[in-house]
């Protein structure tokens, strides 16, 4: 069953309680429950909503209004527009003004100097090229990069004339798709849509995709890549589930984030009324696809999609005429597209690895400060970018797009998997010299000989060869 919410407004000739003041729908560390130490005031003011991990009293009024404000589908499709609100967006909702929602807070593109805007239409005229710097974009685009790309092929598909989507809605829910990624995450912020945005496209102009996709494949496949980290927390499920965070609970510790991601866009999608001029049981339709399409990218899930991506091929029955098998099929592209970092070229690669570890390692800081246990590779102490990349590599990204070459045999998948081995490569080279400088640095702290030290290497290998294996699967398997 379709679920709305409607929420509560705030009327705007009533003064705002001064605590509704000091938190815009930033994710909010102030409370004694509270999971991090005080918030940075800048950042305050470029958060407008989300996912909060505020005082229980919160938490629960939250909860209390999913349980009791939920109405059928129905009634959802027959309310006033106008009062159609947002799905799980209640920290948004309270703090953000009707008035202001979806304007953009970075100066308009159109604004900006000519030289500017030309050097960004100039790289959209190379959009559907594996070397597109998306970081250079979003500087050229003054830090609207997801609005500018995917509006751009939106328009690039003629999909906007075809569906007759309303540009002013269109315009304002490519806007708040924006504003709900957090720029303060390192990672999992609104360029790292945009790139998975700009790599789905690159995967959907793919010959045997290109001549079977629908339009309305390709409407949901550009929309899913846009929204699939949604209102992202920077912190994995395992963090939220041991913090007892309100969405776990939600959710059932399951799909936590992705379920999030989807209901979030959803929620865009009802808000801005984007699809409202639409049949309701194709906008539903169209809902639930989406909402499958971001399911898939879930990273626990990885071995289940990848068996069966791997039967089809074996068993060469994957139809594209067939829009199950379509579904299927992008729902990998955007599994492939979302975890592409690895295939990317070395400077591009490299400094994806560096932000994603950042974060890592920031969600373990906090991990331990409020005496959680460290999730696998976010202790900084103990792990390095190269060693989490190398692991992520070899059981996660190199499997998956082996399977894709298999799918897709093409010039682009060749050279993704040849990025892939070379990156692996420099990774392996920066890690046997980081490596090599700590057992040159460990002999002479504690007062050992470098080549007593390796004496003593020598004999603890050969007693490991001759008794129980030491070896253990690298931690970057593990990621999620």
């Amino acid at each position: 069953m379709e679920v709305c919410y409607q929420l509560p407004v705030l009327p705007l000739d009533r003064p705002v309680p001064k605590h509704v003041l000091s938190r815009r729908g930033a994710i909010s560390f102030s409370s004694s429950s509270s999971l991090f130490g005080a918030p940075d005031p800048r950042q305050l003011s470029q958060r407008r909503g989300a996912i909060s991990y505020d005082s229980s009293d919160q938490t629960a009024l939250y909860i209390r209004m999913l349980a009791r404000l939920g109405c059928g589908s129905a009634s959802a499709s027959s309310a006033p527009e106008g009062r159609v609100r947002r799905l799980l967006s209640f920290q948004r909702y309270l703090h953000s003004s009707r008035l202001l929602r979806g304007i953009p807070q970075q100066i308009p593109l159109h604004i900006l100097d000519e030289d500017y805007t030309g050097q960004a239409r100039c790289m959209l005229e190379k959009v559907d090229n594996w070397n597109f710097d998306i970081f250079l974009f979003d500087r050229l685009t003054n830090g609207n990069s997801l609005i500018t790309l995917t509006f751009h092929l939106l328009n690039q598909y003629g999909l906007v004339e075809l569906f007759q989507l309303d540009m002013v809605k269109l315009w304002r829910f490519l806007v708040m798709i924006q504003e709900d990624y957090h720029s303060s995450n390192p990672y999992h912020n609104a360029i790292h849509a945009a790139d998975v945005t700009q790599a789905m496209y690159c995967y959907m102009r793919e010959p045997k995709l290109a001549k079977s996709l629908t339009s309305r494949d390709i409407l949901l496949g550009l929309l899913a890549a846009a929204t699939h980290d949604l209102d992202h927390p920077g912190v994995n499920q395992a963090f939220l589930i041991k913090a007892d965070h309100y969405l776990a609970t939600l959710y059932r510790h399951t799909s936590v984030l992705e379920n999030h991601h989807w209901k979030s866009a959803v929620g865009l999608l009802r808000e801005t009324g984007l699809f409202s001029h639409l049949p309701a049981d194709d906008s539903l339709g169209m809902e639930r696809e989406l909402g499958s399409l971001i399911l898939a990218t879930d990273i626990s899930r990885q071995n289940q999609y990848l068996t069966r991506f791997r039967t089809y091929l074996e068993q060469e029955n994957l139809c594209l005429s067939n829009a199950n098998h379509r579904h299927f099929v992008l729902q990998m592209a955007l599994k492939c597209a979302d975890i592409c970092n690895p295939c990317r070229p070395w400077e591009l690669s490299k400094k994806w690895s560096e932000k994603v570890t950042q974060e890592f390692f920031q969600q373990g800081d906090n991990e331990k400060k409020h005496k959680l246990e460290v999730s696998p590779l976010c202790d900084r102490e103990t792990n390095t970018v190269s060693k989490i990349q190398i692991g992520f590599m070899s059981y996660v990204a190199e499997p998956l797009f082996a399977e894709w070459a298999r799918f897709s045999d093409t010039r682009l998948s060749q050279t993704m998997l040849g990025h892939m081995g070379l990156n692996k490569a420099s990774w392996g080279a920066i890690q046997q010299e980081q490596t090599s400088v700590s057992e040159e640095a460990e002999p002479s702290s504690n007062g050992i000989g470098a080549e007593e030290a390796r004496a003593q290497r020598d004999d603890n290998n050969s007693t490991t060869a001759g008794g129980t294996s030491s070896k253990e699967i690298p931690q970057g398997s593990r990621e999620s």
